[in-house]
């Protein structure tokens, strides 16, 4: 494995645990809905933040997208916005069938749909070879995981439902139908950075740096994505009449400026995430997806351990929670065997 394979991986790993972290202070903002929180936290995460980035960082920015051709950016856009009512489901699926099976169904789906199929479209030379072998094998990997990781979660939640007397959920089945589309719609986002090449190819001729030549795509895309997000929360904020929330109450500086680290620290992980994606070579958002769909679900994991979200689970759930972390991590190995070779 080399040097800038190795430096590509370790920014996938961080851009992970940046994006599985980037919802804690959610927890200290109860008397705002999710609509509130997620409002904020979208605009400066998907707008003003890439926005700033994509200035700093790449030269003559407007002339880029003046040179890109009229087909790719509506392109991109689509698969963006198509990510963000993606982003938007994934609310709705979580709160009918938990957050633990929730997120392994989405995250699962969205890992696998999002590296197999750029790999069976854009690089179907290499889905028979020693290295098309060791991703498929490392997604295999990773998809067990995922499934432990749920199994886990689900136990924990049901535990815990029956420490507190909590009834049943309702629509779970459309819970379920929910997750599957969220984990379809989501891992569009890498669609939209693997078809976004060529604009990628004008910031580099542009003067912008390998590292930083993708900050042009995620303009495009965050900033489709935005919309269908916005258009939910001011949906909800219109329904239940909460805009009063967002400009008086207790602690509104706080909860303000919560939702604006959340959202720098969102994007601080996609970009690192891109990042890295530009060090790992030609199937570099092939490879770094699921590791990067892993790095989130483990550094969401720890934080619940750290929030006490796991408080009073048994010995069983940990057991099943600590082998499935171990299977995810053998499969990022595999993957960055096959990516590596």
């Amino acid at each position: 494995m080399n040097k800038e394979f190795g430096l590509g991986m370790g920014l996938v790993l961080l851009g992970g645990f940046l994006t599985g972290s980037f919802a804690v202070p959610m927890k200290r903002m109860p008397a705002w809905r999710w609509e509130h929180t997620w409002l904020i936290n979208s605009f400066f995460g998907m707008v003003i933040v890439p926005w700033s980035f994509a200035l700093a960082t790449v030269p003559h920015l407007f002339q880029v997208y003046s040179k890109a051709s009229g087909s790719d950016l509506v392109n991109i856009a689509l698969f963006g916005f198509a990510w963000g009512i993606g982003s938007t489901l994934v609310g709705l699926g979580i709160t009918r069938v938990g957050m633990a099976l929730g997120f392994a169904i989405i995250l699962g789906i969205t890992g696998a749909l999002g590296s197999l199929l750029p790999l069976a479209i854009l690089r179907s030379d290499q889905l028979w070879t020693p290295q098309g072998y060791s991703v498929m094998a490392g997604l295999v990997a990773v998809t067990a995981g995922i499934i432990l990781s749920s199994i886990a979660g689900g136990r924990r939640e049901r535990e815990l439902a029956a420490q507190v007397h909590v009834p049943a959920q309702t629509g779970f089945v459309t819970g379920l139908v929910i997750c599957v589309l969220a984990g379809v719609f989501s891992s569009l986002l890498n669609f939209s950075f693997v078809f976004g090449k060529n604009l990628q190819q004008l910031s580099l001729a542009a003067g912008a740096r390998p590292a930083m030549a993708s900050s042009p795509i995620w303009v495009v895309i965050l900033g489709a994505g935005f919309f269908a997000n916005a258009g939910y929360c001011v949906y909800l904020l219109q329904k239940d009449r909460g805009w009063k929330l967002l400009t008086s109450g207790q602690n509104i500086r706080a909860y303000w400026l919560g939702s604006i680290i959340m959202g720098a620290v969102w994007f601080s992980g996609i970009a690192i995430y891109g990042m890295g994606v530009a060090a790992l070579g030609p199937l570099g958002a092939i490879i770094g997806w699921p590791v990067f769909m892993v790095m989130i679900i483990m550094a969401a994991n720890v934080w619940g351990v750290l929030t006490g979200e796991w408080k009073g689970a048994s010995r069983v759930v940990y057991a099943y929670s600590c082998v499935g972390l171990v299977v995810l991590l053998s499969g990022i190995y595999v993957i960055s065997l096959g990516g590596g070779s």
